[in-house]
């Protein structure tokens, strides 16, 4: 019975260490963490950027001093913004 219970311990301990082995080399890297946390921000700020040029481009084409376009579209870009990284996050 004593050799039953050592088996198990043993069988337990190398169970852990190979566990513990594989999590080391699973372990993300700073530069995984650097391109993981640039890859969200090219996400979230494209899209407002993209919406900032656009909605200035119809402004100019308005007669007049007008921001609505401009302001409307740069909204609609950190909601598009907001929406990419949720789904790259939730991937």
């Amino acid at each position: 019975m004593p050799h039953s219970d050592e088996t198990e311990l043993k069988e337990q301990v190398e169970r852990q260490v190979r566990r513990m082995k594989k999590a080391e080399q699973d372990r993300p890297t700073l530069l995984g963490h650097t391109v993981f946390m640039g890859t969200l921000g090219l996400l979230f700020v494209l899209p407002v950027i993209g919406g900032a040029y656009l909605g200035k481009w119809l402004d100019s084409m308005a007669p007049g001093y007008s921001i609505r376009w401009t302001t409307s579209l740069i909204v609609v870009g950190v909601v598009v913004g907001a929406f990419n990284v949720y789904f790259f996050i939730r991937e």
